[in-house]
C-alpha cells in the first residue's frame, strides 16, 4: 500500500516518539526516587558550627593542619589526628588554637590507634555529634616503577587507601548518627572508587560524601619527598644502574623538582573546598582543584583512545630525552 508523504512522516514520527512516550512514566518514577534518595532535610553547621565535631586525619602539617585551624575559628570541636602528637606540627597547632581543638595520636595504618581515637572522640563528643570526618592523611612519592620496592608500594597503599578505609569504617556510625559528611582528599584512584561507592550507600542515611582532588600543591604542603639524584641512585641495584644511568637519574630528578615549583604555592583553594564540603547544604560530589592546563587532562583524557593519550606523552621533550639517555644494548 502506498502512503502519502505526510502519512509516511506521521507513521515514522509515531514509531519513534511512541516508545519514548511509553518510557516517560518510568523515567519520571526513577527521577522521583532518585530525588527522594539523595535529598534530605538539611541538618548541620549552616545553622551554626558550635556543638558539632569534625575529625581530621593528617594534621601534623599541610592541608590537615590548615583546615583544623580554620574549623576551630568557625567554632567546631576539632579532633586533630596527628602521627606525632608531641611533634612540632602538632604542638604548633595546639598553640594556635582554642580549647575546642583536641590533638589525637592517630596513625591511620594502626588498628589500635584508630580504636583509641574513636574512644577519645566518643568520650568527648560535642552536643550535636560528629558532623564530619576528613580523610586527609596521605603520603606521596615520585619514582619510576622500577625504582621502587614492593615495600614502597605496600606502605603507600596502607596509608593512602587502607588507612582511609580503616578510619571511615570506624567512624561511620558516629557520622551516620549526625547525618553528616565524609570528606576524602583524593589523589589515588582506589580511594576515589571507594568514596564513589560509599556516597551511594550513605545517601540513604542522609550522609553526604565528597571527594577533594587537589592538583600540584607540592609547594603549599610538605607531602612530597624531596630527593637528590644520589638518593635515587643509591637505592638501585646493579642491574638497574646499568639500565637507568646516572645522567638520566639527574635529568629526571631535576624535571620533578621544576614541576613541583610550577604548582600552587598557596593551599587556600583546597582549604576553601574542604570548608564548602563540610558546611554547605549542597556540597559537591567532587572538587577538582587543578590549573587550567591540567584541567585539559582531567576532563578530556578519559574520553580519548589510549593510542592518542600515549602519543601525547611520547611527544613530550622529556620523553625524547629519556629515550636518548637510557641504556641500550
Amino acid at each position: 500500500m502506498l502512503l502519502s508523504p505526510q502519512t509516511h512522516t506521521s507513521m515514522i514520527t509515531i514509531s519513534v516518539i511512541g516508545p519514548i512516550i511509553g518510557v516517560i512514566p518510568i523515567i519520571a518514577i526513577l527521577l522521583f526516587y532518585l530525588v527522594k534518595l539523595f535529598s534530605h532535610q538539611h541538618r548541620g553547621p549552616l545553622q551554626g558550627c558550635h556543638g558539632y565535631g569534625v575529625l581530621i586525619t593528617g594534621c601534623d602539617s599541610g592541608f590537615g593542619h590548615q583546615l583544623a585551624l580554620s574549623l576551630d575559628l568557625k567554632g567546631f570541636v576539632v579532633f586533630a589526628g596527628c602521627l606525632y602528637p608531641e611533634g612540632a606540627g602538632a604542638q604548633s597547632l595546639a598553640g594556635k588554637s582554642s580549647s575546642n581543638l583536641k590533638i589525637l595520636k592517630l596513625d591511620v595504618t594502626n588498628d589500635e590507634d584508630v580504636r583509641q581515637a574513636k574512644t577519645t572522640v566518643q568520650n568527648n563528643l560535642p552536643e550535636k555529634g560528629l558532623w564530619a570526618v576528613v580523610n586527609n592523611a596521605g603520603i606521596s612519592d615520585w619514582a619510576e616503577i622500577e625504582w621502587s620496592t614492593i615495600e614502597d608500594f605496600h606502605h603507600m597503599l596502607d596509608v593512602n587507601l587502607f588507612g582511609s578505609i580503616r578510619t571511615s569504617i570506624a567512624f561511620l556510625p558516629l557520622v551516620r548518627a549526625a547525618r553528616g559528611r565524609m570528606i576524602y582528599v583524593v589523589s589515588k584512584r582506589g580511594l576515589e572508587a571507594f568514596a564513589d561507592c560509599l556516597r551511594v550507600e550513605m545517601a540513604s542515611f542522609g550522609v553526604k560524601v565528597s571527594i577533594i582532588q587537589p592538583g600540584n600543591f607540592g609547594q603549599a604542603t610538605n607531602i612530597l619527598k624531596m630527593k637528590t639524584s644520589s638518593d635515587i641512585w643509591n637505592k638501585l641495584d646493579e642491574e638497574r644502574k646499568q639500565i637507568f644511568n646516572r645522567q638520566y637519574i639527574e635529568l629526571a630528578n631535576n624535571y620533578f623538582l621544576s614541576t613541583c615549583k610550577a604548582g600552587f604555592s598557596n593551599a587556600s583553594l583546597v582549604i576553601n573546598a574542604m570548608l564548602h564540603a563540610i558546611t554547605s547544604a549542597q556540597p559537591k560530589h567532587r572538587y577538582l582543584l587543578v590549573s587550567f592546563a591540567d584541567m585539559f587532562f582531567f576532563k578530556l583524557f578519559p574520553f580519548l583512545p589510549t593510542v592518542v593519550t600515549d602519543a601525547v606523552f611520547c611527544l613530550s621533550s622529556m620523553y625524547s630525552k629519556r629515550k636518548n639517555l637510557l641504556y641500550r644494548k
